[in-house]
């Protein structure tokens, strides 16, 4: 009887491992085992820079981005997710899990006197990060930071809400908002200022803030490896990708060399087709009034290099996240990761250096320095540098080729159009192109895998991160921080979705930017332009807003507006209009 159990054992055994054998054939060489179902899984999210909705590949674009359309034909796709308009906002609510002004940035980061416009975190909330450490999460951020004031050398003293004092425990990136991609202010190491060439722990053979930020991550991930084994991890990566100044590499930009030649309305028909024949949007829809005529540009050259130089800042980004992603396969961890990829407010049709600056005289590149060279501690402040390290001026206006690092040149107001094809507005405003972004979730263990390259078309909005972070990561949401009473999140959990279930709103969602106004409840859409009477949209039909139905629908106007009105009285939005109030001290107070 024994020697029979024994056998049996024994064929058992042989059994088992033979059948582990394809599975070992199958895995990439150097990769390490994948985690199994139900462990708690790491969240990465990953947010780009005033980038419109049809950029990327699998929302229409024809900018290369092979990693990210990998993730979607491999993850679940919204197409109805929103942010706020505006960076800084939607940096506050995303970290926070509450409408921006609750945070206390309504706008941007200066203090306005009243409580939703301090222009700095407040004590009253606690990031993503901050909810999962105590669960046993690894934090880390990296890129722009831009919840607390940073432009100036006196606000670049105060770190109190620097991402090390906001739950990370690691920093590489940014605190203000924009700079040189070769050169970026408020460059930060931890709670260290650094700047991008004298720092001793990276060197690369030439400096590009893109790949800075890729790098970063990917160190983090395998430094977590090594140090942290068996311990999940959230990593919050912000690209300033692809925010003006239009900076990239020239091996970058080759790629698209004459590919916007034909101009704005044959880029934008095109991704029109393309998001009809993938499903995307309804065939029927209506494609948005172009914003300008290609006809009438006299510089064909220099604006269709602006737009080659774009499409190589979202490659470089992309081909970046392909990093991060191969390092994820390499520590055997992508299985169990759960990917978020969305953006901070649709395209930017700002015209930053599109004209010579009051401040700056040079309305023609240099060919030698003019400035003295910068020592490797000084510091870049503020957006706009006035020189480049070694010396040459920081030139703008019509005719300058964008690009190097001597040159600041947003793309304009008619590539901003195509970005945000077929929708109305840019960032700024909260009609669909100024808050629509796409949102790919990809997590193989743990979104149904009948939904892989699925589209789901239920609204939701950047605060519902927090919720669906909390939710899948088992942790609970405090109660206070530091003493102080915590508001409760406003947002609901996405995770439903990755099994293919209803996400339970049972609210509507609201905006408020510089007092453009909005608010989504089912396929009703009600939105207006600051002091400017209320439109109602039927989204369901007519996402690109180009049918007013508030004259048809009264009473629907009216109850809904009562609803914003209520909504904004309790979230600190009103006094409207307070972001234009004086600023009452430096902020970050």
């Amino acid at each position: 009887m024994n020697n029979k159990i024994g056998f049996i054992r024994a064929v058992t055994a042989i059994l088992a491992l033979l059948m582990m054998v394809p599975l070992a054939l199958e895995r990439p060489a150097g990769a390490k085992r994948q985690p199994r179902a139900g462990k708690r899984p790491n969240i990465i999210i990953i947010m780009s820079d005033d980038m419109g909705y049809s950029d990327i590949g699998s929302y229409g674009g024809e900018i290369k981005t092979p990693n990210l359309d990998a993730l979607a034909r491999g993850g679940l796709r919204f197409t109805q997710f929103y942010n706020t308009a505006r960076c800084c906002p939607t940096r506050a609510a995303l970290l926070t899990g509450l409408y921006p002004h609750q945070a206390g940035v309504g706008h941007m980061m200066e203090d306005r006197g009243a409580d939703g416009y301090r222009g700095d975190l407040n004590e009253s909330c606690v990031t993503i990060a901050e909810a999962l450490k105590p669960a046993g999460y690894s934090t880390y951020a990296v890129g722009k930071w831009h919840v607390t004031p940073g432009n100036t050398p006196d606000r670049l003293t105060r770190t109190r809400n620097w991402p090390l004092q906001r739950g990370f425990e690691r920093y590489y990136g940014t605190i203000h908002g924009a700079g040189s991609y070769y050169d970026p202010s408020s460059l930060a190491s931890d709670n260290k200022l650094i700047t991008a060439v004298n720092d001793p722990e990276y060197r690369p053979a030439k400096y590009y803030y893109t790949d800075a930020i890729s790098d970063h991550a990917q160190r983090f991930i395998a430094e977590h490896a090594r140090r942290k084994t068996g311990q999940p991890f959230f990593m919050y990566v912000a690209y300033t990708a692809a925010h003006w100044p239009m900076h990239a590499l020239e091996k970058d930009v080759a790629k698209y060399k004459g590919r916007y030649d034909g101009g704005y309305e044959q880029a934008r028909r095109a991704r029109f087709e393309r998001m009809k024949k993938m499903g995307l949007i309804d065939p029927r829809l209506e494609l948005s009034p172009p914003a300008e005529d290609w006809d009438k540009v006299k510089n064909k050259d220099w604006e269709a290099r602006a737009m080659e130089v774009y499409a190589a800042m979202v490659d470089n980004m992309d081909q970046g996240i392909g990093r991060i992603i191969a390092e994820l396969k390499k520590q055997g961890q992508f299985e169990n990761t759960l990917i978020f990829y969305l953006q901070d407010n649709g395209a930017c049709a700002e015209e930053t250096g599109r004209r010579p600056n009051a401040t700056n005289t040079y309305a023609t590149r240099s060919d030698k320095p003019v400035f003295s060279p910068m020592p490797g501690d000084a510091q870049q402040y503020g957006s706009i540098p006035l020189q480049t390290r070694d010396g040459y001026p920081v030139v703008m206006g019509q005719g300058i080729m964008p690009g190097g690092a001597d040159t600041y040149i947003a793309y304009g107001r008619g590539w901003a159009n195509v970005s945000n094809t077929p929708l109305r507005e840019y960032k700024h405003w909260v009609h669909e192109g100024g808050i629509s972004t796409p949102l790919i979730a990809h997590w193989p263990l743990g979104i149904n895998r009948a939904l892989a390259g699925k589209f789901n078309r239920t609204p939701g909005h950047l605060i519902d991160l927090m919720a669906t972070c909390v939710e899948i990561s088992g942790a609970n949401y405090p109660k206070e921080r530091n003493g102080v009473a915590i508001t409760l999140m406003e947002g609901v959990s996405i995770a439903p979705a990755m099994k293919g279930n209803a996400i339970n709103r049972g609210k509507p969602i609201f905006w408020e930017h510089e007092g453009n106004r909005a608010i989504r409840d089912g396929k009703w859409k009600l939105v207006a332009k600051e002091n400017q009477p209320w439109e109602l949209y039927d989204i369901d039909v007519d996402r690109a807003e180009m049918h007013n139905l508030a004259g048809a629908h009264p009473e629907r106007v009216i109850q809904m507006a009562a609803e914003w009105d209520r909504w904004a009285a309790r979230t600190m939005v009103t006094p409207l209009g307070a972001w234009r109030r004086p600023v009452v001290s430096s902020g970050g107070r």
